[in-house]
């Protein structure tokens, strides 16, 4: 049988770009976040007092009757945990040799994201 392997400009790359997407993705995610940082802290500086309603009022506001803090917010979140989901995983595929530990702990860690999920939800799209 002949090897598959190839030297010099005509070698045969295999799995290569592979985490190249979730480069990108995790540097994305990372500058929607410091801009929501400081869309955040503009408008903590610009409250007049620092009051529940001047807090709430920076989650909730709307223009043209478009809930856009809402949506500003819900864009940093899905942001903060796509973020979160890339590191961590690379975490444990670094360091978590052991497949079942492995896998348990990629399970406890999307379920810990996904009822992160829930519980903003109910508290930036509740009532």
């Amino acid at each position: 049988m002949a090897s598959q392997e190839k030297i010099g400009q005509n070698r045969l790359v295999v799995g290569a770009h592979y985490g190249t997407a979730q480069y990108i993705i995790q540097r994305v995610t990372a500058i929607i976040l410091v801009v929501y940082t400081l869309v955040l802290l503009i408008g903590i500086l610009s409250m007049s007092g620092f009051t529940y309603e001047g807090w709430r009022n920076l989650f909730t506001f709307q223009v043209l009757l478009m809930p856009v803090g809402q949506v500003l917010a819900s864009l940093a979140f899905i942001s903060l945990a796509w973020h979160a989901y890339i590191g961590i995983r690379d975490i444990w595929m670094d360091y978590v040799k052991p497949v079942g530990i492995r896998l348990g702990l990629y399970v406890l860690s999307i379920l810990w994201l996904a009822g992160a999920a829930i519980y903003f939800i109910v508290l930036v799209w509740g009532s």
